[in-house]
This record gives C-alpha cells, sequence and structure tokens, in this order.
C-alpha cells in the first residue's frame, strides 16, 4: 500500500501545474433553462464550479483556481486588466506554476488576450478561454473548451507562443484570433494568419508560431502602471459628420483616437479635417478598418500630417496597440515604427 500511495505521489508530482484565474463571461453563466442559449445572466458560477464541472482537466495537470472578476466581458476595463495581467506575470515568475487559463466572456476576449500578449513577461503558455453557450444549457461548450485549454496551457510545445486563445478545438494567436459571429460557436477566427493550431483529445497540434515580437521580447510593462492612456475609437461611413464625437473626446482627455475607416482605412473627408486640426494639437490617430480583413497602411500624404496604419489589427486590437505605445512615448515616429513591429 505503501508503495502504491508513493507511485501515485511521484505521478501526480509530474503533472504540469496549471492556474486558472477566472473573470466570468458566457462560461460562467447561468439561466433557468437547459435549451436557451441566449438571453443568460454571464459571470455566476464561480471558478471552483467550473473547475469541478471538468473533472478531466485533473488528469492532464495539478489545477488551483482564482476569481480575478465575475463579469460579464462587455463591461471590461483598464483595471480589470492591469491586474490580470500583473498577477500572471506573478503566478508565471514561480517555477511552481508551468501555465495559465484565463476564463474570459467572448465578446472581449481578443483584446483581453492581445494586451496580455505584449505585456506577460514569460515564455509559458497562457491561454484564454470561454464559451458562446452558458454552463446551464444542454449543449455547453465550456467543459471541452475549458478542458481543451488546460490540455494546451500544460503541452510543452505550447512554450513560446504568445498568449493564445482555444476555442471550438482551434488555437488561436491572439494577435490574429477575432470574434465573427454574434452566436455561433465557430466564431473565433484569425482572417489574416488563419488557425495557429488545433486540439484533438487533449493532443495539441501547431502549424505556426507567430512572427512579431511578444511576452518577453515585447517593449511593453505593466508592473508600475497604475492607469493607461485614454484612446477611443471612431467609425466612419458615409456622409461622416462634423467631427463633434472626435471634439467631444478629446476635450475630454482622450490622447489617441483608431478610425475604423472604410475599406483600406478610408476616412471621410468631413471627419479627417477636424482629425487634422486635433493632430496638431496632440492627438494621435491610427487608421483601422471595418472590413474585418486586410492591411491598412497611410499613404503618403496622410503619412506626412501624422497618420499611421495599423496595418493588419483591426480596430479594437489597434486601440490596444496604441494605448501601450503611448505609455512609452508621444511621437508620431516612434509609434509609427511600433505599429510596424508589433
Amino acid at each position: 500500500m505503501l508503495q502504491a500511495l508513493s507511485i501515485e505521489t511521484a505521478q501526480v508530482s509530474k503533472k504540469p501545474n496549471v492556474v486558472i484565474l477566472a473573470t466570468g463571461g458566457t462560461i460562467a453563466g447561468s439561466i433557468d433553462s437547459n435549451i436557451k442559449t441566449t438571453g443568460y445572466t454571464a459571470g455566476v458560477v464561480g471558478v471552483d464550479v467550473l473547475i469541478n464541472a471538468v473533472p478531466e482537466i485533473k488528469n492532464l495537470a495539478n489545477i488551483k483556481g482564482e476569481q480575478i472578476a465575475n463579469i460579464d466581458s462587455a463591461d471590461m476595463t483598464d483595471e480589470i486588466w492591469l491586474t490580470l495581467g500583473k498577477r500572471v506575470n506573478s503566478l508565471l515568475a514561480s517555477p511552481d506554476v508551468d501555465g495559465i487559463v484565463i476564463t474570459h466572456g467572448t465578446d472581449t476576449m481578443e483584446e483581453t488576450a492581445f494586451f496580455l500578449h505584449l505585456t506577460i513577461k514569460s515564455d509559458k503558455p497562457v491561454v484564454l478561454v470561454g464559451a458562446m453557450r452558458p454552463s446551464t444549457a444542454m449543449s455547453a461548450d465550456g467543459p471541452k473548451n475549458l478542458y481543451n485549454a488546460v490540455a494546451l496551457a500544460a503541452s510543452p510545445k505550447a512554450r513560446n507562443k504568445g498568449v493564445m486563445i482555444a476555442m471550438n478545438d482551434r488555437i488561436q494567436s491572439a494577435r490574429g484570433a477575432t470574434k465573427t459571429h454574434a452566436l455561433n460557436v465557430e466564431t473565433f477566427k484569425s482572417p489574416n494568419s488563419g488557425d495557429m493550431g488545433y486540439i484533438l483529445d487533449g493532443n495539441v497540434f501547431f502549424n505556426y508560431a507567430p512572427l512579431q515580437p511578444h511576452t518577453r521580447k515585447s517593449i511593453f510593462n505593466i508592473d508600475r502602471i497604475e492607469s493607461l492612456p485614454k484612446v477611443d475609437i471612431l467609425y466612419s461611413y458615409a456622409n461622416d459628420g462634423s467631427g463633434v464625437a472626435a471634439k467631444a473626446l478629446f476635450k475630454a482627455g482622450t490622447k489617441g483616437i483608431v478610425v475604423a475607416g472604410s475599406g483600406a482605412g478610408s476616412i471621410h473627408k468631413y471627419q479627417k479635417e477636424v482629425l487634422k486640426s486635433l493632430m496638431q494639437q496632440g492627438l494621435v490617430v491610427v487608421q483601422s478598418s471595418r472590413v474585418g480583413s486586410g492591411i491598412v497602411l497611410a499613404n503618403s500624404d496622410d503619412a506626412k500630417l501624422g497618420f499611421i496604419g495599423a496595418h493588419d489589427l483591426n480596430p479594437q486590437k489597434a486601440r490596444i496597440l496604441l494605448m501601450l505605445a503611448l505609455t512609452k512615448t508621444n511621437k508620431t515616429n516612434a509609434i509609427e515604427k511600433i505599429f510596424e513591429t508589433y
């Protein structure tokens, strides 16, 4: 019996140690029906319940859980990002932690993932996971997604891949992934780069690793940052008005604006004239696209005026990179270089 116990203890000690940080979302959602997949309340179930609902994950790793927040991810804040990022860095600095899984709502998952992709200082795996259906639904996708996320975070293959999203058996890079469907479980895709890989029965397979700098090779550090510069997004459309929103945002303290332009980042002339004026007063403007895929580069005339192209980052991710860039510099040329690099 003693020999059997010692063997079991040795087997447990060989398993990787994965910490699950919970922030709420649909994966922790609930409604008084096992049929309904809409109209639920997000961020109801706690991290211990999530872990106990998928006991199979304990075969993959030694699991610990922490509750960072319990919100609908539509209500995500800079404060939670900073708290989460600092906690992840603290945990990964320990030799006793081999990987992190973050449960998160899907609405802003890609934003949180990209923020962490640029600010985590470790080569160890960090995986975000969520669900498109609440935990009470008969077709809940959360349990399998969580199992896959733990498998990915526990895999040695996942080291030095940056922050990842594990949804619907697919592995997406935080830089490329975006939510593409309001309700379907096959919602996260990477339009410009494709899937990083996939997970099959707990086995991890990779197609590529991200080329742009991330995690330890990123210049951004949040250890001593208590707040982030204010950056907002404006949407461009036909007969785009007189720039009232841009003026109001700048007056309220906005340091940068990302324009979700039409086509390849085009900005309506009415809006552009206002932005030019505000740029002369210190506003930084980045051109992205509302299209959803493709590359946006400022043309030569716009670049001379200080407009910056977001390259292949969608507006919400361009906003995050601009926020972090503004913690380093407010010089347009330097920020342009950051967008070319990251």
